[in-house]
């Protein structure tokens, strides 16, 4: 193998590593947004609202805070808990 071939498998390499962690990161979300239908049914059987706009923003201002805490930039953090909260929302209200 020549020293040209080594950056290509390390490549590889990483590029595996980032396929792993996405497929980690779906199935964390698919495990939210079950978790969020499962709190729809319950609210709906203790006669509460679905949605909950002030537990939504509380949630997306800790998820910046995490993400500061993790180096990340907080307001593209901020938007993707957005979409991640519209998909749990849309969970939550299918049931409706």
């Amino acid at each position: 193998m020549s020293d040209q071939d080594s950056p290509q498998i390390d490549l590889a390499a990483v590029r595996l590593e980032i396929e792993e962690i996405d497929r980690a990161v779906i199935a964390l979300i698919a495990q939210r947004v079950g978790v969020a239908r499962r709190l729809g049914e319950a609210k709906r059987a203790a006669g509460l609202p679905t949605l909950d706009p002030a537990r939504e923003a509380e949630v997306v201002r800790r998820s910046a805070a995490l993400a500061r805490d993790f180096g990340l930039q907080p307001e593209e953090m901020r938007e993707v808990f957005w979409h991640i909260i519209g998909m749990c929302r849309r969970a939550q209200t299918e049931g409706t």
